[in-house]
């Protein structure tokens, strides 16, 4: 019952956390950019960052349990033998890199966001998405038993 708690609240977690940065990346920073408005990135930060926060520590949280159910005491978790060692690796490099750009965001480019830095601004929130969609790929990866590509 435990996992099945887990994967729930995972998925939860998953769907603010993605979710919002792509109704972000596809809604908000699209208008933002076109009337040169750094008001609507700072609004939706504000309601979304808090929140957002929530989700992706209910995800760590829960990636943590899910980690130990399925490699317990965290074995044979650095080998990266098995499909899901990479695949657990890989989304660990992509918290790694979503913690860089949403640091640097939040404390050098929101306090001074400009017209001027707007651009970068906007690369910044199409890498999280971007993330974001493939923490989801991944974790769908991990329950399906893997994914390959074949031609």
């Amino acid at each position: 019952m435990l996992f099945k708690i887990l994967v729930i609240l995972h998925t939860l977690g998953a769907t603010v956390w993605a979710g919002g940065h792509l109704f972000l990346a596809v809604t908000v920073l699209p208008q933002a950019l076109k009337n040169r408005e750094t008001d609507r990135i700072r609004q939706f930060e504000q309601y979304f960052e808090g929140f957002g926060l929530s989700a992706l520590l209910l995800q760590v949280i829960t990636g943590l349990g899910l980690t130990w159910i399925y490699l317990p005491g965290f074995r044979d978790f650095w080998s990266f033998d098995s499909f899901l060692s990479v695949y657990i690796g890989i989304k660990l490099a992509l918290l790694l890199l979503t913690l860089i750009l949403a640091l640097h965001s939040r404390f050098f480019l929101i306090p001074k966001l400009s017209e001027e830095n707007l651009n970068f601004l906007a690369l910044h929130i199409v890498a999280v998405t971007t993330l974001a969609v493939l923490f989801v790929i991944f974790g769908a990866g991990i329950r399906l038993g893997g994914l390959t590509i074949s031609f």
